[in-house]
């Protein structure tokens, strides 16, 4: 009687290393990729202007621009310009960040139990700002060629790869390259701003590495996206060893 041959057992770790990427790239990008709700409120704040604007002549006579009637637009985008400048430029992590929702959400209660929302919504009430429709098109145009600049070329100038036991530093001009050794490597992602990171950056992340060794150094990449799945991904290739992905058929 015949029997099949035993078929090799699949092993978990096997299963890992097939699931894990051979390197992961990290970019570093600027404060200015947060940015974004600059250019693309401006634009949505221009397409209301152009469909449902009225033309209005300056001087009297001279030539036409086109407004939005409400003056609700002027002050809607005033104010997201203002809290991006805030928000990229004040750094509110962890329990800071918590202290400060709490603090805003404690302002409003307090303006609702001692009656003071009426006043305040009729000053703003009060506050008249106009825009033409050339303002928001020209200087959303400019926002837009700046990030898109900064975030898909400058910032791509320089990046680490990880591999299994490596961490590589490189530069596209220059052709400069340093390595560092991930045997006992520690990574961290650091406690992030809410503000930023996930209003923002759309779950954007700082990492944190140290080395280990005569020469112990620190490597701080700030603003990666999509960071937790990154760091994930990280953790298991500096766990590993290059033969071992030799061996599974990488």
């Amino acid at each position: 009687m015949s029997t099949a041959p035993p078929q090799p057992s699949t092993q978990p770790h096997d299963v890992e290393y097939a699931e894990t990427p051979s390197e992961v790239y990290l970019y570093s990008h600027s404060s200015f990729f947060y940015w974004w709700p600059v250019w693309f409120v401006g634009y949505i704040m221009a397409a209301l202007t152009y469909f449902n604007g009225t033309a209005i002549a300056i001087p009297p006579g001279g030539q036409e621009y086109l407004f939005h009637s409400s003056k609700n637009l002027g002050v809607v985008y005033t104010f997201v310009f203002f809290l991006v400048i805030l928000m990229t430029n004040i750094s509110l992590r962890g329990l800071t960040s918590a202290i400060a929702i709490l603090s805003a959400l404690l302002i409003a209660l307090a303006l609702a139990y001692f009656g003071l929302w009426e006043p305040v919504l009729n000053l703003l009430g009060s506050l008249n700002i106009y825009m033409n429709m050339g303002f928001y098109v020209f200087f959303s145009t400019l926002i837009f060629l700046v990030w898109f600049t900064s975030v898909f070329i400058y910032d791509r100038m320089s990046y680490w790869r990880v591999r299994p036991g490596q961490i590589m530093h490189e530069t596209v001009f220059g052709g400069g390259e340093k390595s560092y050794d991930t045997r006992g490597m520690t990574l961290e992602k650091l406690r992030q701003d809410l503000f930023r990171h996930w209003i923002l950056g759309l779950g954007s992340g700082d990492i944190h590495m140290t080395t280990t060794g005569a020469t112990r150094e620190e490597i701080y990449v700030p603003n990666v996206l999509f960071v937790d799945s990154k760091v994930a991904r990280i953790q298991r290739l500096i766990s590993m060893k290059p033969e071992e992905i030799v061996q599974t058929g990488h």
